[in-house]
């Protein structure tokens, strides 16, 4: 995360540098497509407050947490079974319950493979959550820059950077209020 902002800073940096006005090449079709020499029109966005107030990823992350909670529940309950049946299991050791070795030791399997498939269990569930999550993490970022896009076609920002790739900027600058405000009004329209 740290080389991201780093490396957005450095981007802001060189476009400022490169904005200074050069000389007109013979050719115009040659020439690149610069800022214009009032400078670039630089917008920020703080990310933490977006994320944390953007109905859509406020709604992902809930779901997400609701079905951790549900797996972490489900586990919690198989645990404390298996667990129970390793203490009936010792408990019959110690009273020599059982007939012979071989059936102690058919047992003592039996309960060791319901351990495994339990530990089997609690890593499917986390690789699912993983995916849900990295999916969530998409559709946020996608909708975002859809609607960053269809934002600057009316505001016509050269550049719209995080807030924590900043050591320092203009509270002017600072449009995630408006972000916000515009991605939740059509995750509003969206939900209906």
């Amino acid at each position: 995360m740290k080389f991201k902002s780093i490396a957005a800073a450095l981007a802001v940096l060189f476009f400022c540098q490169c904005n200074q006005p050069a000389t007109s090449p013979a050719d115009p079709a040659d020439s690149p497509v610069s800022a214009p020499t009032t400078g670039l029109k630089i917008a920020v966005i703080n990310v933490d407050s977006l994320l944390s107030n953007y109905n859509f990823c406020l709604d992902l992350n809930e779901g997400l947490m609701r079905k951790e909670e549900n797996y972490r529940l489900v586990l919690a309950e198989e645990a404390s079974k298996l667990d129970k049946e390793y203490s009936d299991f010792r408990r019959k050791i110690q009273n020599n319950v059982y007939s012979s070795e071989e059936r102690a030791a058919s047992e003592q399997n039996r309960l060791d493979k319901k351990a495994q498939a339990l530990q089997d269990k609690q890593a499917k569930y986390s690789r699912e959550l993983e995916i849900e999550n990295a999916n969530n993490a998409q559709k946020i970022s996608e909708a975002i820059d859809t609607f960053l896009k269809e934002y600057n076609k009316d505001n016509g920002y050269n550049l719209i950077i995080s807030k924590a790739a900043l050591l320092y900027s203009d509270n002017y600058m600072d449009i995630t209020g408006e972000v916000i405000k515009g991605l939740n009004a059509g995750y509003k329209s969206a939900e209906e």
